[in-house]
């Protein structure tokens, strides 16, 4: 019997290691292609300048973004990390699901199910501070399951390490600690609080988010207010059955039966019973906060995992179903790749957006986050892959047109990190940048008094009457970006009327 358990461990680390392999390659493929995203260019810019927290967003995605950007621009490198992720977070979920007490069909539909969910697909797509929580939250799951269910204690470190390392790439993991707390004491599981590792780990859990606490604190905790701001006009705010409507499309109309079947397998399995009520008390929070739909998502692989165990138990007599639904499953996944991944040319992704549209009747903008202003072409994340080369020629078009003396003294300002990012990554001998958006705020005017300003997407505060004379030098409107990104203005202000650095703590604006 022990030679057959580990022939069976040994066959479950195959299978994920495989699994986790070919969904890294599948992702290194599909990845690097459109252009650098937004967020990224804004976390490779602040991974330049290493700290234990920025105003938005904990410090390892930024570090991690930028160490790929050391000796040249590389898309491929950069998002070879989500990739890496993206395979890792696969091949734990087919570990959750032996752990669980799947077998092999349990485990490979899992692989499969895990890897073409949209959601996390997009996750793994491109960096972003979502890339590492599906491996960490279902490691952390995988983890407490192993404790409770008589292993070894100390498992419970392995969990606090993973909720740890989850809180220095995104804050969500607090709502998925405390929805975890939940399921445990509403549960007899609550046994775990009498032992002593589990408070281990979670003092390391805490002593690993502890820098990143310190650094809001002494930043008088801009995560707030921001998040404030998110509420207040920016994101678009859902009722209740909207967003679970919501939870549906993002994992796919084909794998959301899955999930839903796994929750209530979680749920009348009194060992797992814990994270059925985790996932209910996640999904509550996040309705009541008002969250964005995808802040959740990286619970998922857990209930996916539990739904492919019950359909392997449900098929085990007409075994000839289970090739059919698998196939199934991948077949009609296929359909939604393109809008997780930048597979398909631009001409060609439009033309696809819009059949699926009239074949499903789901507009693109029942998943809209947040309100951008316009409408694009493409979709706002892949809009936010265009046009920033472009931004930054056009700016140093109008940096040549200065005298040398004012090249020595301009300063650019932009209305967004996005614009101040791409000019940092992309700009070739451009003057000092910044931005009173997020993290740029915080390292200010750079000793530039601002009597020669090139703003870009500004009017050199005209209602404000801060400049002696301003120029409108150029536009820029590339095909394909986001509507608030075409057509905008670089203008050239001259002769500013009061100190910058006066004006400069009023330029703050957290969103």
């Amino acid at each position: 019997m022990l030679a057959t358990l580990k022939t069976s461990a040994r066959e479950t680390l195959a299978l994920a290691g495989v699994a986790a392999a070919a969904v890294f390659a599948l992702h290194l493929i599909a990845n690097p292609h459109y252009g650098f995203f937004r967020d990224e260019l804004y976390f490779i810019i602040c991974g330049f300048h290493p700290q234990f927290g920025y105003v938005d967003q904990p410090p390892v995605v930024p570090l991690l973004a930028a160490a790929t950007q050391l000796f040249g621009h590389s898309l491929f490198l950069l998002r070879a990390t989500p990739a890496l992720l993206a395979g890792a977070s696969v091949g734990m979920a087919v570990l959750l699901a032996a752990e669980l007490g799947g077998r092999r069909f349990a485990q490979i539909l899992t692989a499969l199910s895990v890897a073409l969910t949209p959601v996390l697909m997009s996750f793994g797509g491109k960096v972003g501070t979502d890339e590492a929580n599906p491996l960490l939250w279902t490691l952390a799951a995988y983890a407490l399951l192993r404790v409770l269910d008589g292993r070894d204690a100390r498992w419970s470190l392995v969990a606090g390490a993973a909720l740890g390392a989850a809180f220095e790439t995104k804050y969500s993991v607090i709502f998925f600690a405390a929805a975890l707390l939940g399921g445990l004491v509403a549960t007899p599981e609550r046994r775990i609080f009498g032992s002593r590792w589990f408070w281990a780990g979670t003092g390391l859990a805490l002593s690993i988010a502890l820098p990143n606490v310190l650094w809001q604190a002494a930043h008088g905790l801009p995560m707030l207010e921001l998040l404030r701001a998110g509420q207040n006009g920016k994101n678009v705010i859902v009722g209740p059955l909207a967003y679970l409507g919501q939870e549906v499309l993002i994992t796919g109309l084909f794998i959301a039966p899955v999930w839903l079947i796994g929750v209530a397998r979680l749920a009348l399995t009194p060992r797992t019973r814990f994270l059925a009520i985790a996932f209910v008390l996640l999904i509550a929070e996040m309705i009541v906060l008002h969250g964005k739909h995808y802040y959740p998502a990286a619970i998922y692989p857990i209930p996916l995992a539990a739904g492919c165990l019950a359909l392997e138990a449900w098929t085990s007599r007409v075994r000839f179903v289970r090739p059919v639904l698998a196939t199934a499953i991948a077949l009609g996944s296929l359909t939604f790749v393109p809008f997780s991944l930048p597979v398909l040319p631009e001409h060609s992704f439009t033309a696809y957006e819009m059949r699926v549209e009239t074949a499903l009747g789901i507009k693109r903008s029942a998943l809209a986050t947040e309100h951008n202003g316009g409408t694009t072409q493409l979709p706002p994340d892949w809009a936010d892959m265009h046009g920033w080369p472009e931004l930054a020629t056009t700016v140093e078009g109008v940096v040549a047109g200065l005298t040398p003396a004012e090249r020595a003294r301009a300063l650019i300002v932009t209305s967004n990190y996005g614009e101040a990012s791409a000019l940092e990554f992309f700009g070739h001998d451009l003057p000092p940048v910044a931005s009173g958006h997020n993290q740029f705020w915080l390292w200010g005017v750079q000793n530039r008094t601002g009597d020669v300003v090139i703003d870009v997407n500004g009017d050199c505060g005209r209602g404000r009457n801060l400049f002696t004379h301003s120029r409108l030098a150029a536009t820029s409107n590339p095909t394909y970006a986001q509507a608030f990104e075409q057509n905008i203005p670089i203008m050239v202000c001259r002769g500013i009327r009061v100190p910058l650095t006066t004006l400069w703590p009023s330029a703050r604006h957290y969103d």
